[in-house]
């Protein structure tokens, strides 16, 4: 008998011999339903995998990230096999799950269209309801070769493992891929299919190769969850930032500067609103405000080592036959800033802030409105410190980004990115500054998990991902640890005994770019910003002609007052009137007839839930203030 450890603890005494599922029955019928996959001694297994010997074992369903990216994976392949059989002479090229789904790239004779998927989606069915056996087996080298002699594809990627590489195949019916796995147990389990769209996608993304087409589908246990998951769908199409930016006239893309955004009047009232809100808070912490060169000597980007990492996301400019460089980032130019004087330990911390353009030239094919752009403004900021103040300035900045996001609504989650393989500093500084952030987010009660190897090439970081209204997360603020670039620009300090030290660094965004997190902002509230960055504030609807008077007098008034208000005095129906300014999302519509002109008492229509309310002017005007003093979402 063996000793199987599950998860929760407790020891179950098993016959040698028995699989993973069998297990998953003495525990439960209902878990051996929802079993997908198998984690036996922390190593993800397939639910026919024997047991041996004692182990841990822990059985892994859909709510796992493990069981979902199997799940999906094994709709791709039924994917592909239903396109095999319908289209026989479909060379098939690779099919992963991705995050929410799963894609599989053919290369085929005809141009697919919409209802060819409906036609590929309804032989999956076909398959799901067969109930096919996924069956792993290996072959030889010479002999997967031979197996797959039809499939150039596959033939490329099995002549590309290493010589000693187990080549691993999975058959279900009639149908059989190369793949690594694991898979779950069968067809059947794939309840809910859906296929979304068709691209193009260059074999092994080399634009040199073969232009093949990639279906895109997503698959669940339920179809009640995939109707959830498409109906998110078309909620996030309803919200893209890149619609509501021309639609409500904010910002846009042109295809005369492709990743350069244009921000125009009402888009640019959110941006400065924005941009003073950042610096009233960055006052109220302790930040002194500079701006750095747009564009710099080449020589300062080897300084700083951003030229060995970063070069083939540079522009590159020559002036007075030199090199320059137009800048990624605003750190070499805030090392630039703080070598111009003497500092003693006396004048440390010294917070320095930067809201500054950077240029970094992104593919194409990554552009993707403000939240994928070729040039952004980043909230930079540089904390120049002795090692003492360390953790301290950590803990504020956390607290900083923190006080930031709540302003906002937004939830967040915190990872801590290593220090990757290209890291120009010694192993001991890795320790200490990776330690060093892990020690104030404990000290702190914060829940964080590792992201192995994503920090910067100079230094560990906590990356703050924020999740928006549709429950997506969005990686915005960064607190950066840094010991090597005041090490290469040769900063120091005068410490209490008199001497040269070398301070310590800590780089830091919150929003991480303005137009990024304008895109996150335009989304997350579906364009119905809140009344301190609604670009116009309220509207002022006059009923009839004879109430223009009156109306203008009032807009007058409240724009006198520092509200952003606009007068709508055309000679069109109310109704039209205020459905115009619901679809321009005013927060406020101010609806003045003769009623209200006789009173002066004002009728306020709330874009909250469409009720009015009759108001005098001072009530309306000591609301709305309070509102936007209070940043009330």
């Amino acid at each position: 008998m063996l000793n199987v450890t599950l998860k929760d603890g407790s020891i179950l005494s098993v016959e040698n011999g028995k699989t993973a599922f069998d297990v998953a029955m003495m525990i439960s019928e209902g878990l051996a339903r929802a079993a997908l996959l198998a984690e036996i001694n922390g190593e993800v297994r397939e639910l026919s995998a024997v047991l041996t010997e004692d182990c841990s074992l822990n059985i892994l369903t859909f709510d796992s990230e493990q069981g979902k990216k199997a799940f999906r994976h094994t709709a791709s392949h039924i994917m592909a096999q239903a396109v095999k059989r319908l289209y026989p002479n479909a060379k098939l090229a690779i099919g992963p799950a991705i995050e929410n789904g799963f894609y599989y790239d053919f290369d085929l004779d005809k141009a697919l269209t919409p209802e060819d998927l409906s036609a590929i989606e309804a032989e999956m069915k076909k398959i799901v309801k067969e109930n096919l056996r996924l069956e792993r087996f290996e072959l030889p080298r010479s002999d997967a070769l031979k197996f797959m002699k039809d499939e150039p594809y596959k033939v490329e990627l099995i002549n590309d493992l290493p010589e000693d590489a187990v080549i691993s195949f999975y058959r279900q019916g009639d149908f059989t891929d190369l793949c690594a796995g694991p898979h779950i147990p069968e067809t059947g389990k794939v309840k809910a299919i859906k296929l979304t769209s068709v691209t193009g996608a260059y074999w092994r993304g080399d634009s040199k190769r073969k232009m093949l087409q990639r279906i895109y589908g997503t698959a669940f246990t339920k179809n009640a969850d995939l109707t959830a998951y498409l109906e998110a769908i078309e909620e996030a199409k309803r919200r893209d930032h890149r619609k509501l930016g021309r639609e409500l006239d904010l910002f846009d893309i042109m295809d005369e500067g492709p990743g350069f955004p244009f921000f125009f009047p009402k888009g640019m009232v959110i941006r400065n609103e924005l941009e003073s809100f950042w610096r009233e808070i960055h006052k109220k912490w302790g930040y002194e405000e500079i701006r750095t060169p747009i564009i710099l000597n080449e020589e300062l980007w080897h300084r700083s080592g951003h030229w060995d990492h970063y070069k083939d996301n540079m522009y590159f400019t020559k002036i007075d036959d030199g090199n320059y460089a137009i800048k990624p980032m605003n750190c070499p130019g805030g090392m630039l800033a703080y070598k111009r004087r003497m500092y003693s330990y006396k004048d440390l911390p010294l917070r320095v802030g930067e809201l500054g353009l950077v240029h970094r030239h992104e593919l194409s094919g990554a552009l993707h409105g403000l939240m994928r752009v070729r040039c952004f403004t980043q909230d930079d900021a540089h904390i120049f410190m002795t090692p003492e103040q360390v953790p301290q300035e950590i803990g504020n900045v956390i607290d900083l980004i923190d006080s930031i996001y709540k302003i906002f609504g937004f939830k967040y989650h915190v990872e801590l990115s290593t220090c990757p393989e290209d890291f120009i500093g010694s192993e001991e500084v890795r320790q200490v500054s990776e330690n060093a952030l892990k020690k104030v987010m404990e000290d702190r009660g914060m829940k964080y998990v590792i992201n192995p190897g994503d920090g910067a090439f100079y230094g560990p970081k906590i990356d703050f991902h924020l999740e928006d209204s549709l429950g997506r997360t969005w990686q915005c603020g960064t607190i950066q640890l840094d010991y090597q670039m005041p090490e290469r620009f040769e900063l120091t300090y005068t410490g209490a005994d008199g001497e040269k030290h070398r301070p310590v660094m800590i780089h830091r965004v919150a929003f991480g770019s303005i137009e990024r997190f304008i895109g996150i902002l335009t989304e997350h509230f579906a364009g119905a910003f809140p009344l301190w960055l609604a670009p116009v504030q309220a509207k002022v609807l006059p009923i009839t002609d004879r109430n223009r008077a009156f109306a203008r007098d009032i807009a007058d008034r409240l724009t006198d007052a520092g509200l952003r208000v606009e007068l709508d005095d055309r000679s069109e129906k109310i109704g039209y009137k205020i459905r115009e300014a619901q679809l321009e999302k005013v927060p406020y519509m101010l609806v003045l007839g003769d009623k209200e002109q006789e009173s002066g008492m004002l009728a306020v229509r709330s874009r909250k839930d469409g009720k009015t309310q009759e108001l005098s002017y001072d009530l309306f005007l000591d609301m709305v203030k309070r509102e936007i003093k209070e940043k009330s979402l």
